[in-house]
């Protein structure tokens, strides 16, 4: 018989199977755990390259602005009170500016300042679509904050200071409190994709896409030229009103804008549109709605437009003419 000889297990032994799962790497066994990481460098990142951009607008830090390029700040139009605001910076240096060029109906206008060494913000090539990551900045309130979100929605709209109708929005998920409207929302690499505008529902906030048409307008007022919409002169009943007032008096239903007062010696009246008189086409268009009307008259080059309206139930063509001068740099 022979012997056997047995050996006592050394527990200093490793054995490969039984590692400690305490020491593997966690991103290996959580892959969000690595995603979340990478969203958090990436905010650090785009926030220490852009912070000293991001200004406050007003003493009270009632909005909040970006520089674009040298002694220039972009930020909301409803921001400014008057034609001089007082804007603050990251090193709390606070400069009083003066407007220098004015887009109010599509409520972004430029400020003339001292931006120091704070350096301009590029424009990202890209528009935004849904499920673009955005890097929201903002100093309301003389707060600076920081914040991550998602494109959820695009092609977004809304009612500017006066009232007009402002396209080419987009919607996203960065949380933002008071005073952020005029903030940049910025893509993962710290370019702009919009300028942000006012919250809307509970947690989303809009954005005004700084798409190639935008940056163009956006030059303009840099270079001082504010920008002058042509207008008719006119108050409106929109198309669902007018239809209630003809059938009022018996006339015949008709889609279109019902005028319901004119500016004395503006283009509408100085062409013969009188109150009462319903107009359905403006350059060919069909006026379905306000909108309708607006993009005709913001088309570039137009000098004249030519306005089929209805008076009672007769059906005429009048011109209007317009006498806007190009826009000059505010005094």
């Amino acid at each position: 018989m022979s012997d056997h000889l047995s050996h006592d297990a050394n527990p200093n032994d490793a054995n490969p199977n039984d590692a400690n799962p305490h020491d593997a790497d966690p991103h290996a066994a959580d892959p969000h755990a690595a995603w979340i990481d990478d969203m958090a460098a990436t905010i650090r990142r785009v926030d220490e390259a852009a912070r000293r951009s991001v200004v406050t607008i007003g003493r009270n830090g009632r909005g909040s602005g970006f520089v674009i390029a040298a002694d220039r700040v972009l930020t909301s139009a409803h921001n400014l009170r008057d034609e001089t605001v007082s804007v603050t910076f990251a090193d709390a240096r606070v400069e009083q500016g003066s407007l220098h060029g004015a887009d109010a109906d599509g409520d972004l206008v430029v400020v003339d300042v001292p931006t120091g060494d704070a350096p301009p913000l590029d424009f990202a090539d890209a528009t935004p679509v849904v499920g673009t990551a955005v890097v929201a900045l903002a100093r309301g309130g003389h707060r600076p904050r920081t914040t991550l979100g998602f494109v959820s929605g695009v092609d977004r709209s809304f009612d500017g200071p006066r009232g007009r109708t402002v396209r080419g929005g987009f919607e996203h998920t960065a949380a933002l409190a008071r005073g952020s409207s005029g903030g940049p929302a910025l893509d993962a690499g710290g370019k702009v994709l919009g300028v942000n505008t006012h919250r809307v529902g509970e947690g989303f906030y809009l954005a005004r896409t700084t798409d190639a048409a935008l940056q163009a307008r956006i030059a303009e007022l840099v270079a001082g030229r504010s920008v002058q919409r042509r207008i008719l002169g006119v108050a409106l009943a929109p198309t669902e009103v007018a239809a209630k007032l003809r059938r009022a008096v018996g006339l015949p239903d008709r889609a279109g804008l019902l005028v319901r007062g004119l500016v004395e010696g503006g283009p509408a009246a100085a062409a013969g549109v009188q109150v009462g008189d319903l107009l359905v086409r403006a350059a060919g268009t069909d006026l379905v709605d306000v909108e309708a009307l607006q993009t005709v008259l913001d088309a570039p080059g137009i000098e004249a437009v030519e306005l089929g309206i209805v008076r009672g139930s007769e059906e005429r063509t009048i011109v209007v003419r317009f006498t806007v001068a190009p826009a000059e740099p505010p005094a």
